[in-house]
């Protein structure tokens, strides 16, 4: 791999510390139209787009009004969380320090437009933000590749010169399909050996382990070359 020249981070999970937010959002969207899926099933999808999400926990493709309705009714139940919203320790410290290092910093985010300015509050660090995506930049969200390639896309970067940040398995998935390896953190819920098994090349507890431990991470190696 060549020096990187930009980082591309997951922001629900990795972060923010929103996941089990999301999680309760789309429990109650679910029981709302008498679907009992259980809170840890959900939770393991979490990372996914809405889409996916929805015809991952019920098995089939779902109709398309039910679909619309789920996705409305996470929303609007996920909305009355903005203000519990905190980033983790560390994540603002971490873009800051990752464009220190003359890096782009770019979101690359599934979520829609109101939550990713919601999240992006909570972060607190739009000045060292260079580009982000929402839902409306992609045809297809996670595990599909779409986000990633509209977060390099806007910022002008090639996969082959990045890095991605996440917290799912999902988040892996979607880099490995176009050749961006991951360093992943657990703040999101999911443990280390899942991660590893899913392909991240390094894992971290959080935006503080990995801020300090940022120049031996593969963002410190690969930009320094």
């Amino acid at each position: 791999m060549t020096e990187i020249r930009g980082v591309l981070f997951d922001v629900d999970g990795t972060l923010v510390d929103s996941n089990y937010l999301h999680t309760v959002a789309w429990w109650q969207a679910f029981r709302r139209l008498d679907y009992d899926i259980p809170m840890a099933g959900i939770h393991r999808a979490i990372g996914m787009g809405g889409d996916k999400l929805i015809g991952h926990l019920l098995g089939a493709d779902p109709d398309p009004e039910v679909e619309e309705q789920l996705d409305s009714t996470h929303a609007a139940v996920f909305s009355t969380f903005w203000p519990s919203l905190r980033a983790f320790d560390g994540a603002a410290e971490l873009l800051r320090a990752t464009a220190g290092r003359g890096l782009a910093v770019v979101l690359a985010s599934s979520a829609s437009a109101a939550d990713l300015g919601a999240l992006r509050e909570a972060i607190n660090a739009d000045d060292a933000i260079t580009k982000a995506t929402s839902s409306s930049d992609a045809s297809e969200s996670k595990p599909a590749p779409d986000i990633l390639q509209a977060a390099l896309d806007s910022a002008g970067l090639e996969a082959g010169e990045t890095i991605f940040v996440g917290d799912s398995v999902w988040d892996i998935e979607s880099a490995g399909k176009l050749g961006i390896p991951t360093v992943a953190l657990t703040c999101g819920g999911t443990s280390e050996a899942e991660l590893r098994d899913a392909g991240a090349k390094q894992v971290f507890a959080g935006p503080r382990d990995l801020l300090e431990g940022l120049e031996d991470s593969l963002i410190g190696q690969l930009s320094n070359r």
